[in-house]
């Protein structure tokens, strides 16, 4: 099994297709918060929504890391998310990693555009989290 670094617009489609598979479980999330919250209209509605699809996200993407490196679109895509080591990511490495992500997107998609400039031609959370995104060929 050879393991190198995925290119950068590699990367990028797969997030891109990993987006729409997320939206997916979106739906379904959204439609069992809006089954128990049924007020629309209040004032926590919307934030409360806001921070149910962000942890819903999260919980997506730690289990999958943290249970084989790859999520679903990593796994068409032939990637896969280990520490700098090589090794399985902990949960704490995970939810590190999400975090990073999360705040690198929000901003412009600064932290993915970092990886045009990185050295190791990583994204910033992962640089920061202490992980990688490495391609897996068999």
């Amino acid at each position: 099994m050879t393991i190198s670094i995925p290119r950068f617009w590699r990367r990028t489609l797969c997030m891109l297709y990993e987006f729409l598979l997320l939206l997916g479980v979106w739906f379904i999330a959204s439609f069992i918060f809006h089954f128990v919250f049924r007020d629309p209209t209040a004032i926590y509605f919307k934030p409360l929504f806001q921070f149910y699809l962000l942890s819903v996200a999260g919980i997506y993407f730690i289990w999958f890391w943290t249970h084989g490196g790859q999520t679903l679109a990593m796994q068409t895509w032939k990637m896969r998310v280990v520490t700098v080591n090589g090794n399985k990511l902990s949960t704490r490495q995970a939810i590190t990693r999400y975090l990073f992500a999360v705040i690198g997107i929000t901003f412009f998609g600064f932290g993915i555009i970092w990886a045009l400039f990185d050295r190791d031609r990583q994204f910033l959370h992962d640089r920061l989290a202490g992980t990688r995104i490495v391609k897996v060929e068999n």
